[in-house]
């Protein structure tokens, strides 16, 4: 079975999609996990390949086609990114996490020990771009929420609790 799990940035979907694929003891295949080997392949920091890719975006592109290709070759995986909804066709659950923009900014500020007048600004700059990089690339509408069988907002609910909801879904 292969369940993808999509949101924007601070909605939780990784850290969703570890428990799951603890839980149900199914490979992870993380596009952020695929940005950090190619920064790796490359010789380059995390934060000089982010600078890198935002102004070559056929970085995106890359990530983007090795993740699909990483879940093709999979019978059984947990794809989470941001797009992994719409690249995984033949995902048999399509999950979409979100959260109140504020309680997203919240968590960013935390994990990236940021302050969040900070994150706030920067991360609503970058989810414009973002979207409008994905029209562009694959005429992706990123706020059309219609191909996903389960939509959760994680603004009051644990990890763990999504997690025990999208494994009900499953069974």
């Amino acid at each position: 079975m292969k369940i993808t799990i999509s949101g924007p940035p601070g909605s939780g979907k990784t850290t969703v999609a570890k428990i799951l694929s603890e839980k149900l003891k199914i490979k992870l295949i993380s596009a952020g996990e695929v940005f950090r080997q190619l920064a790796f392949e490359r010789g380059m920091s995390l934060e000089e390949f982010s600078k890198f890719a935002e102004s070559n975006p056929e970085i995106d592109i890359l990530v983007d086609r090795v993740q699909k290709e990483m879940a093709e070759k999979e019978k059984d995986a947990i794809v989470e990114g941001r797009l992994s909804g719409w690249m995984i066709k033949d995902a048999e659950l399509k999950v979409y996490i979100f959260a109140d923009p504020e309680v997203r900014y919240s968590r960013i500020a935390k994990r990236e020990d940021k302050d969040i007048s900070t994150v706030r600004k920067e991360t609503r700059l970058r989810e414009e771009v973002e979207k409008r990089r994905y029209q562009k690339f694959y005429g992706i509408d990123v706020d059309d929420w219609r191909i996903y069988d389960l939509i959760i907002n994680s603004s009051r609910m644990s990890p763990e609790k999504i997690a025990e909801i999208i494994i009900t879904a499953i069974r």
